[in-house]
């Protein structure tokens, strides 16, 4: 029968990629996480511009000097945990740039009232943004291009960001120990209503599948993770790179730059980081739904059979087990050697769910259920990763360029 044959494909193919995963799983697990590591100095503050009068016996301000990059578009609702977090960071943020992509919202007064309480806070205009450049990628170019001589790390954070006060010198500190050219983190994310409960952890999950347990040093393009939420860079290697010329037309420019990286030959890591940075991505659900699987797909001009066959891990691995489990009920047991495969994926994702708890500040109830949408959620992917076409903010964004 057809339906015999077309279960048997299906279990074959679940087998073979489901022992992909659950390798993946066993050899990314007990990875590494930047712990708060405290300031020998004891300061609390953004540090003072050096002057030509400054001590050359500052360790930190010699080899330390970091400017923050914090590209923004319509942001007013959002930016202001951003920049109080960014006040309390230490000695070696030397500058932080606000770089403003055309907002006509009160963004740019939000920024000059923090500006005129804090000298060390900059807004540059980068409007308009040139043809063939996403917005993001143009922003984060200026703030590199507009970025003090003397800083020999840049940060770039999201808007929606809420650093603690530790957050950059913990960052270089795990960087320096283990010899990074830039590392990024698995934010804490902060989700709060019914629909982000189910839609959130869901889309959470399908990096965990494709990647693995966060933790550890990149060597390989297609193993690349990241995050551009909090991406600490040595600015050496990055502008060995072209700066963030590379990424101009990606709509995933976090994981475009970090594979631009490691095809380079730099270490890169990617970790989680406590409570040191949280994230409030969207403000509902909607926004979740219809934005976040933009960047998730990783279609890039790096993408290959790797990311082909990540998705299907997601379809077959995470997507159809649960669903097969249901249909096998109501089909009377017949077929029962499909129920050993997808019962050994199903009580794996009820694992992984209990995993993902902790990169959530609270959890609704909601959670318990996400399962629920994972075909839905690998559906979305796919037709993200097949469109070119993106809307972000009222722009169209076009892999491969811009109209």
């Amino acid at each position: 029968m057809k339906i015999d044959r077309l279960l048997a494909s299906i279990a074959i193919a679940q087998a073979l990629l489901g022992i992909r995963v659950i390798w993946r799983m066993i050899r990314t697990m007990g990875g590494e996480r930047i712990l708060p590591a405290e300031r020998d100095t004891g300061t609390n503050s953004v540090a003072a511009r050096p002057s030509q009068h400054s001590s050359q016996n500052t360790p930190a301000l010699e080899q330390d000097r970091v400017t923050v990059i914090v590209p923004v578009l319509n942001e007013y609702t959002r930016l202001e945990p951003c920049l109080d977090g960014l006040a309390t960071q230490g000695e070696e943020v030397v500058e932080i740039i606000v770089v403003d992509g055309g907002s006509v919202d009160n963004t740019q007064e939000l920024v000059a009232r923090y500006i005129r309480s804090n000298a060390h806070i900059y807004l540059v205009d980068a409007s308009p943004i040139p043809p063939g450049w996403n917005g993001k990628a143009w922003g984060l170019q200026v703030g590199l291009r507009s970025a003090r001589s003397e800083s020999n790390w840049i940060l770039t954070l999201d808007a929606d960001v809420r650093p603690k006060a530790l957050l950059t010198h913990s960052l270089l500190e795990q960087a320096k120990k283990v010899n990074l050219s830039a590392l990024s983190v698995a934010t804490l994310q902060e989700v709060g209503s019914i629909g982000e409960g189910l839609i959130h952890p869901s889309l959470l999950t399908t990096l965990v599948y494709r990647f693995g347990i966060p933790g550890k040093i990149l060597n390989r393009v297609s193993e690349v993770q990241a995050n551009g939420q909090c991406f600490l860079f040595r600015r050496e290697a990055l502008e060995a790179c072209n700066g963030f010329q590379g990424i101009r037309n990606s709509v995933c420019e976090d994981i475009t730059i970090a594979r631009t990286l490691v095809a380079s030959g730099y270490r890169i890591g990617f970790y989680e980081a406590e409570d040191l940075v949280s994230v409030k991505m969207y403000t509902d659900w909607r926004e979740t739904w219809h934005n976040w699987p933009r960047s998730l797909s990783m279609h890039d001009h790096f993408s290959g059979i790797h990311t082909l066959v990540g998705l299907l891990e997601i379809v077959f691995v995470q997507a159809l087990p649960l669903p097969l489990l249901f249909l096998l009920v109501i089909m009377h047991r017949r077929r029962n050697w499909m129920l050993i495969p997808n019962s050994v994926l199903g009580a794996m994702r009820i694992g992984v769910l209990f995993g993902t708890m902790r990169a959530y500040q609270r959890r609704p109830w909601t959670y318990w259920l996400s399962p629920l949408c994972d075909l839905a959620v690998a559906v979305q992917l796919l037709r993200s990763a097949l469109r070119r076409r993106h809307i972000w903010r009222g722009r169209v964004l076009v892999r491969g360029g811009i109209k």
